[in-house]
Protein backbone atom coordinates (compact mmCIF):
# COMPACT_ATOMS: atom_id res chain seq x y z
CA UNK A 1 0.00 0.00 0.00
CA UNK A 2 1.16 3.60 -0.99
CA UNK A 3 0.74 6.71 0.59
CA UNK A 4 1.13 9.89 0.06
CA UNK A 5 1.47 13.00 2.91
CA UNK A 6 1.88 16.11 2.97
CA UNK A 7 3.10 18.30 5.51
CA UNK A 8 3.97 22.63 4.79
CA UNK A 9 6.37 23.16 8.18
CA UNK A 10 8.14 22.59 10.83
CA UNK A 11 5.28 21.78 13.29
CA UNK A 12 3.36 19.85 10.28
CA UNK A 13 6.81 17.55 9.96
CA UNK A 14 7.17 16.95 13.23
CA UNK A 15 3.40 15.78 13.83
CA UNK A 16 3.92 13.95 10.15
CA UNK A 17 6.72 11.93 11.81
CA UNK A 18 4.35 11.02 14.97
CA UNK A 19 1.67 9.70 12.36
CA UNK A 20 4.70 8.00 10.28
CA UNK A 21 5.80 5.59 13.04
CA UNK A 22 2.61 5.05 14.39
CA UNK A 23 1.39 3.75 10.55
CA UNK A 24 4.85 1.84 10.63
CA UNK A 25 4.36 0.03 13.48
CA UNK A 26 0.72 -1.00 12.39
CA UNK A 27 1.72 -2.12 9.01
CA UNK A 28 5.50 -1.93 8.30
CA UNK A 29 4.79 -2.72 4.61
CA UNK A 30 3.00 0.38 3.75
CA UNK A 31 5.24 2.72 1.23
CA UNK A 32 5.22 6.67 2.27
CA UNK A 33 6.18 9.03 0.28
CA UNK A 34 5.32 12.84 -0.32
CA UNK A 35 6.27 15.95 1.10
CA UNK A 36 7.30 17.10 4.70
CA UNK A 37 10.44 18.03 6.47
CA UNK A 38 13.55 16.49 7.90
CA UNK A 39 11.53 13.99 10.70
CA UNK A 40 9.27 12.73 8.06
CA UNK A 41 12.41 12.62 5.33
CA UNK A 42 14.24 10.38 8.26
CA UNK A 43 11.44 7.96 8.85
CA UNK A 44 10.09 7.49 5.32
CA UNK A 45 12.97 8.93 2.53
CA UNK A 46 10.24 9.04 -0.05
CA UNK A 47 9.02 12.31 1.55
CA UNK A 48 11.03 15.18 0.39
CA UNK A 49 12.02 17.77 3.04
CA UNK A 50 10.93 20.71 1.96
CA UNK A 51 9.64 22.28 5.15
CA UNK A 52 11.93 25.97 4.62
CA UNK A 53 10.61 26.56 1.52
CA UNK A 54 7.23 26.07 2.67
CA UNK A 55 7.24 27.43 5.77
CA UNK A 56 5.96 30.96 4.62
CA UNK A 57 3.38 33.13 6.80
CA UNK A 58 0.34 35.35 5.98
CA UNK A 59 -1.75 36.28 2.84
CA UNK A 60 0.78 38.62 1.37
CA UNK A 61 3.69 36.46 1.86
CA UNK A 62 2.04 33.65 -0.11
CA UNK A 63 1.32 35.87 -2.76
CA UNK A 64 4.71 36.53 -3.10
CA UNK A 65 5.63 33.13 -3.51
CA UNK A 66 2.64 32.41 -5.78
CA UNK A 67 4.85 30.67 -8.68
CA UNK A 68 6.73 28.28 -6.21
CA UNK A 69 3.28 27.25 -4.62
CA UNK A 70 1.40 26.72 -7.69
CA UNK A 71 4.39 24.66 -9.27
CA UNK A 72 4.44 22.51 -6.61
CA UNK A 73 0.96 22.11 -6.75
CA UNK A 74 1.01 21.11 -10.31
CA UNK A 75 4.20 18.58 -10.10
CA UNK A 76 2.92 16.71 -6.96
CA UNK A 77 -1.37 16.35 -8.54
CA UNK A 78 0.65 15.14 -11.56
CA UNK A 79 2.74 12.62 -9.52
CA UNK A 80 -0.17 11.77 -7.84
CA UNK A 81 -2.35 11.22 -10.55
CA UNK A 82 0.41 8.93 -11.89
CA UNK A 83 0.93 6.83 -8.96
CA UNK A 84 -2.86 6.31 -7.87
CA UNK A 85 -1.77 6.21 -4.61
CA UNK A 86 -4.40 4.40 -1.80
CA UNK A 87 -4.32 7.10 0.11
CA UNK A 88 -3.51 10.79 0.32
CA UNK A 89 -2.83 12.04 4.05
CA UNK A 90 -2.92 15.61 4.31
CA UNK A 91 -1.44 17.54 7.38
CA UNK A 92 -2.47 21.21 8.72
CA UNK A 93 -1.11 23.71 6.10
CA UNK A 94 -4.59 24.37 4.97
CA UNK A 95 -3.72 26.66 1.93
CA UNK A 96 -1.50 24.08 -0.18
CA UNK A 97 -3.85 20.65 0.96
CA UNK A 98 -7.01 22.15 0.09
CA UNK A 99 -5.68 22.84 -3.37
CA UNK A 100 -4.32 19.93 -3.60
CA UNK A 101 -7.42 17.78 -2.30
CA UNK A 102 -9.73 19.18 -4.38
CA UNK A 103 -7.68 17.96 -7.71
CA UNK A 104 -6.92 14.51 -6.31
CA UNK A 105 -10.47 14.48 -5.74
CA UNK A 106 -11.28 15.02 -9.32
CA UNK A 107 -8.69 13.10 -11.00
CA UNK A 108 -7.91 10.05 -8.80
CA UNK A 109 -11.76 8.88 -7.34
CA UNK A 110 -10.24 5.36 -5.72
CA UNK A 111 -7.55 7.41 -3.62
CA UNK A 112 -9.23 7.94 -0.09
CA UNK A 113 -8.20 11.76 1.21
CA UNK A 114 -7.78 12.10 5.22
CA UNK A 115 -7.08 15.28 6.92
CA UNK A 116 -4.73 15.11 10.20
CA UNK A 117 -5.33 18.10 12.40
CA UNK A 118 -8.15 19.85 11.14
CA UNK A 119 -7.68 23.14 8.92
CA UNK A 120 -9.65 26.39 11.47
CA UNK A 121 -12.27 27.14 8.69
CA UNK A 122 -14.15 27.67 12.28
CA UNK A 123 -12.29 30.88 12.60
CA UNK A 124 -11.43 32.11 8.93
CA UNK A 125 -14.88 30.65 6.48
CA UNK A 126 -16.76 27.83 7.74
CA UNK A 127 -18.60 27.74 4.39
CA UNK A 128 -15.70 26.02 3.45
CA UNK A 129 -16.77 22.81 5.57
CA UNK A 130 -19.22 21.42 3.60
CA UNK A 131 -16.38 21.77 0.67
CA UNK A 132 -14.10 19.72 2.61
CA UNK A 133 -16.74 17.54 3.14
CA UNK A 134 -17.56 16.69 -0.53
CA UNK A 135 -13.53 16.19 -1.18
CA UNK A 136 -12.39 14.23 1.95
CA UNK A 137 -12.93 10.71 3.47
CA UNK A 138 -11.76 11.46 6.79
CA UNK A 139 -10.87 14.60 9.00
CA UNK A 140 -9.03 13.51 12.46
CA UNK A 141 -9.49 16.63 15.01
CA UNK A 142 -7.21 17.57 17.58
CA UNK A 143 -9.86 19.78 18.84
CA UNK A 144 -13.03 18.57 20.73
CA UNK A 145 -15.20 21.10 19.43
CA UNK A 146 -14.61 20.77 15.55
CA UNK A 147 -16.09 17.05 15.55
CA UNK A 148 -19.11 18.27 15.44
CA UNK A 149 -18.90 21.03 12.94
CA UNK A 150 -17.43 18.37 10.20
CA UNK A 151 -20.04 16.14 11.08
CA UNK A 152 -23.29 18.16 11.11
CA UNK A 153 -21.76 18.49 7.24
CA UNK A 154 -22.11 14.44 6.82
CA UNK A 155 -18.36 14.32 7.04
CA UNK A 156 -16.78 11.04 8.78
CA UNK A 157 -14.81 12.85 11.68
CA UNK A 158 -12.57 11.39 14.63
CA UNK A 159 -11.46 13.64 17.51
CA UNK A 160 -8.16 12.44 18.21
CA UNK A 161 -7.16 14.61 20.86
CA UNK A 162 -3.35 16.74 20.45
CA UNK A 163 0.00 15.33 19.79
CA UNK A 164 1.42 17.75 22.32
CA UNK A 165 0.49 15.88 25.21
CA UNK A 166 1.98 13.01 24.39
CA UNK A 167 5.09 14.99 22.91
CA UNK A 168 5.22 17.40 26.09
CA UNK A 169 4.50 15.42 29.08
CA UNK A 170 7.12 12.66 28.02
CA UNK A 171 10.06 15.34 27.75
CA UNK A 172 8.92 17.95 30.12
CA UNK A 173 10.74 18.27 33.68
CA UNK A 174 8.81 20.15 36.82
CA UNK A 175 11.78 20.49 38.95
CA UNK A 176 14.10 23.15 37.37
CA UNK A 177 12.27 26.30 37.25
CA UNK A 178 14.89 29.19 38.05
CA UNK A 179 12.91 32.33 39.29
CA UNK A 180 14.11 35.69 37.05
CA UNK A 181 14.71 33.71 34.01
CA UNK A 182 12.38 35.10 31.27
CA UNK A 183 12.07 32.91 28.01
CA UNK A 184 11.45 34.75 25.05
CA UNK A 185 10.04 32.88 21.79
CA UNK A 186 10.04 34.75 18.56
CA UNK A 187 9.34 31.66 16.46
CA UNK A 188 10.72 29.16 14.20
CA UNK A 189 10.61 30.87 10.75
CA UNK A 190 12.91 33.39 9.68
CA UNK A 191 9.93 35.80 8.86
CA UNK A 192 9.10 35.54 12.50
CA UNK A 193 11.96 36.45 13.87
CA UNK A 194 12.32 39.36 11.63
CA UNK A 195 9.51 40.90 12.69
CA UNK A 196 9.38 39.43 16.78
CA UNK A 197 13.15 39.64 17.64
CA UNK A 198 13.76 43.03 17.36
CA UNK A 199 11.04 44.13 19.85
CA UNK A 200 12.48 41.35 22.44
CA UNK A 201 15.98 43.39 22.19
CA UNK A 202 14.67 46.27 22.93
CA UNK A 203 13.01 44.69 25.64
CA UNK A 204 16.22 43.57 26.73
CA UNK A 205 17.71 46.58 26.40
CA UNK A 206 15.43 48.68 28.47
CA UNK A 207 15.05 45.64 31.43
CA UNK A 208 18.77 46.43 32.51
CA UNK A 209 17.54 49.38 34.58
CA UNK A 210 13.67 48.28 35.28
CA UNK A 211 14.47 44.82 36.18
CA UNK A 212 18.39 43.97 36.48
CA UNK A 213 17.27 40.55 38.34
CA UNK A 214 15.55 39.53 35.60
CA UNK A 215 18.15 37.06 33.05
CA UNK A 216 16.59 36.55 29.20
CA UNK A 217 17.04 33.07 27.07
CA UNK A 218 15.74 32.86 23.66
CA UNK A 219 15.96 29.56 21.37
CA UNK A 220 16.59 29.09 17.55
CA UNK A 221 15.44 26.04 15.83
CA UNK A 222 18.78 26.11 13.64
CA UNK A 223 22.21 27.11 14.37
CA UNK A 224 22.17 29.13 11.40
CA UNK A 225 19.40 31.17 13.01
CA UNK A 226 20.92 31.41 16.00
CA UNK A 227 23.78 32.98 14.45
CA UNK A 228 21.43 35.34 12.39
CA UNK A 229 19.79 36.43 15.71
CA UNK A 230 23.35 37.01 17.43
CA UNK A 231 23.71 39.11 14.92
CA UNK A 232 21.02 41.24 15.45
CA UNK A 233 21.82 41.54 18.80
CA UNK A 234 24.95 43.15 18.27
CA UNK A 235 23.31 45.46 15.80
CA UNK A 236 20.87 46.03 18.51
CA UNK A 237 23.55 46.72 21.19
CA UNK A 238 22.24 44.07 22.92
CA UNK A 239 25.78 42.34 24.86
CA UNK A 240 25.68 38.70 24.89
CA UNK A 241 26.26 37.93 28.17
CA UNK A 242 22.52 39.96 28.40
CA UNK A 243 20.61 37.60 26.46
CA UNK A 244 21.59 33.62 26.09
CA UNK A 245 20.60 32.76 22.79
CA UNK A 246 20.35 28.83 21.77
CA UNK A 247 20.26 26.43 19.09
CA UNK A 248 17.87 23.44 19.59
CA UNK A 249 14.80 22.25 21.03
CA UNK A 250 13.29 25.10 23.21
CA UNK A 251 11.32 22.91 25.68
CA UNK A 252 14.05 22.74 28.20
CA UNK A 253 13.58 26.59 28.35
CA UNK A 254 10.03 26.32 28.33
CA UNK A 255 10.52 23.65 31.99
CA UNK A 256 13.01 26.77 33.21
CA UNK A 257 11.44 30.03 32.87
CA UNK A 258 9.65 31.57 35.22
CA UNK A 259 7.60 33.60 32.74
CA UNK A 260 7.89 34.22 28.70
CA UNK A 261 6.58 35.99 25.53
CA UNK A 262 6.22 33.55 22.96
CA UNK A 263 5.03 33.83 19.53
CA UNK A 264 1.41 32.70 18.15
CA UNK A 265 0.80 29.07 16.68
CA UNK A 266 2.11 25.50 18.33
CA UNK A 267 4.42 27.42 20.43
CA UNK A 268 1.69 28.59 22.63
CA UNK A 269 0.35 25.12 23.28
CA UNK A 270 3.21 23.52 24.39
CA UNK A 271 4.14 25.94 26.66
CA UNK A 272 0.81 25.85 28.28
CA UNK A 273 1.54 22.19 28.12
CA UNK A 274 4.70 22.98 30.03
CA UNK A 275 2.72 25.06 32.67
CA UNK A 276 4.48 28.01 32.05
CA UNK A 277 2.82 31.36 32.29
CA UNK A 278 3.41 33.76 28.88
CA UNK A 279 1.76 36.47 26.94
CA UNK A 280 0.99 35.66 23.39
CA UNK A 281 2.82 37.78 21.20
CA UNK A 282 2.09 38.53 17.03
CA UNK A 283 3.28 40.69 14.12
CA UNK A 284 2.62 40.22 10.64
CA UNK A 285 2.66 42.18 7.29
CA UNK A 286 0.26 45.11 7.64
CA UNK A 287 -1.68 43.92 4.62
CA UNK A 288 -2.20 40.35 6.27
CA UNK A 289 -3.11 41.99 9.33
CA UNK A 290 -6.21 44.04 7.88
CA UNK A 291 -7.53 41.48 5.97
CA UNK A 292 -7.27 39.01 8.73
CA UNK A 293 -9.37 41.94 11.06
CA UNK A 294 -11.70 41.65 8.13
CA UNK A 295 -12.26 37.93 8.05
CA UNK A 296 -11.70 36.33 11.36
CA UNK A 297 -14.88 35.35 13.12
CA UNK A 298 -13.51 34.14 16.46
CA UNK A 299 -12.60 36.67 19.98
CA UNK A 300 -9.01 35.25 20.60
CA UNK A 301 -6.12 33.84 18.32
CA UNK A 302 -4.54 31.97 20.86
CA UNK A 303 -5.94 28.32 21.79
CA UNK A 304 -5.88 28.20 25.34
CA UNK A 305 -8.16 31.29 25.30
CA UNK A 306 -9.97 29.40 22.38
CA UNK A 307 -10.74 26.24 24.08
CA UNK A 308 -12.68 27.63 27.08
CA UNK A 309 -13.07 31.01 25.57
CA UNK A 310 -11.87 32.69 27.99
CA UNK A 311 -8.68 35.56 28.07
CA UNK A 312 -6.15 33.13 30.17
CA UNK A 313 -3.22 34.86 28.48
CA UNK A 314 -2.58 38.19 27.17
CA UNK A 315 -2.59 38.13 23.61
CA UNK A 316 -0.38 40.92 22.49
CA UNK A 317 -1.11 41.48 18.74
CA UNK A 318 0.38 43.82 15.46
CA UNK A 319 0.48 47.42 17.57
CA UNK A 320 -0.33 46.10 20.55
CA UNK A 321 3.37 44.09 20.61
CA UNK A 322 5.40 46.23 22.04
CA UNK A 323 7.92 46.47 24.71
CA UNK A 324 5.89 48.82 27.10
CA UNK A 325 3.16 46.37 26.92
CA UNK A 326 5.47 43.34 27.17
CA UNK A 327 7.24 44.86 30.38
CA UNK A 328 3.64 45.15 31.50
CA UNK A 329 2.81 41.60 31.23
CA UNK A 330 5.78 39.84 32.52
CA UNK A 331 5.79 41.96 35.93
CA UNK A 332 2.26 40.85 36.45
CA UNK A 333 3.31 37.17 35.27
CA UNK A 334 5.83 37.01 37.92
CA UNK A 335 3.70 37.92 40.90
CA UNK A 336 1.88 34.66 42.55
CA UNK A 337 -1.52 36.10 42.18
CA UNK A 338 -1.78 36.62 38.83
CA UNK A 339 0.56 33.89 38.00
CA UNK A 340 -1.46 31.58 40.02
CA UNK A 341 -4.70 32.69 38.09
CA UNK A 342 -2.80 32.12 34.39
CA UNK A 343 -1.76 28.68 35.59
CA UNK A 344 -4.93 27.47 36.58
CA UNK A 345 -6.46 28.63 33.58
CA UNK A 346 -3.98 27.46 31.51
CA UNK A 347 -4.66 23.67 33.47
CA UNK A 348 -8.61 24.02 32.66
CA UNK A 349 -7.54 24.45 29.16
CA UNK A 350 -5.16 21.80 28.32
CA UNK A 351 -7.39 19.59 30.08
CA UNK A 352 -9.84 19.45 26.69
CA UNK A 353 -6.72 18.14 24.34
CA UNK A 354 -7.50 14.82 25.06
CA UNK A 355 -5.33 12.23 27.33
CA UNK A 356 -2.68 11.68 24.97
CA UNK A 357 -2.38 8.38 21.98
CA UNK A 358 -3.06 10.82 19.62
CA UNK A 359 -0.86 9.88 16.64
CA UNK A 360 -1.68 5.82 17.26
CA UNK A 361 -5.49 6.81 17.09
CA UNK A 362 -5.07 8.88 13.60
CA UNK A 363 -3.05 5.76 12.38
CA UNK A 364 -5.92 3.55 13.25
CA UNK A 365 -8.36 6.21 11.40
CA UNK A 366 -6.44 6.09 8.25
CA UNK A 367 -6.09 1.99 8.35
CA UNK A 368 -9.53 1.94 9.02
CA UNK A 369 -10.38 3.47 5.49
CA UNK A 370 -8.46 0.85 3.45
CA UNK A 371 -9.62 -2.61 5.44
CA UNK A 372 -6.12 -3.58 5.86
CA UNK A 373 -4.73 -5.88 8.42
CA UNK A 374 -2.23 -4.48 10.70
CA UNK A 375 0.04 -5.24 13.67
CA UNK A 376 -0.72 -4.56 17.13
CA UNK A 377 1.42 -1.66 18.41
Amino acid sequence: MKLFMIAGEKSGDKQGALLIQELLRRNPDIEIVGLGGSRMHALAPGVEDWAEQAAVIGVVEVLKHARFFVRRLKEMTARIEQEQPEGLILIDYPGFNQRLAERVHKSCPNTKIAWFIAPMVWAWHKSRVPKLARILDLMMCTFPFEKPLFEAAGLRTEFVGHPLVDDILEQRRTDVREKGLIGLFPGSRMREIERHFPVFLELVKKLQTVHPEWRFETSASSEKLAGIMRRMAEKAGVAPELINICPGSYHGLMDRAEAALVTSGTATLEAALHELPFALVYKVAWGTYMLGRMILTIKYIGMVNILIDKPVTKELIQHDFNVDNCIAELEKLTTPDTRAEVLAGMQESMARLGHGGAAGKAADAVLSLFNTPTTAP
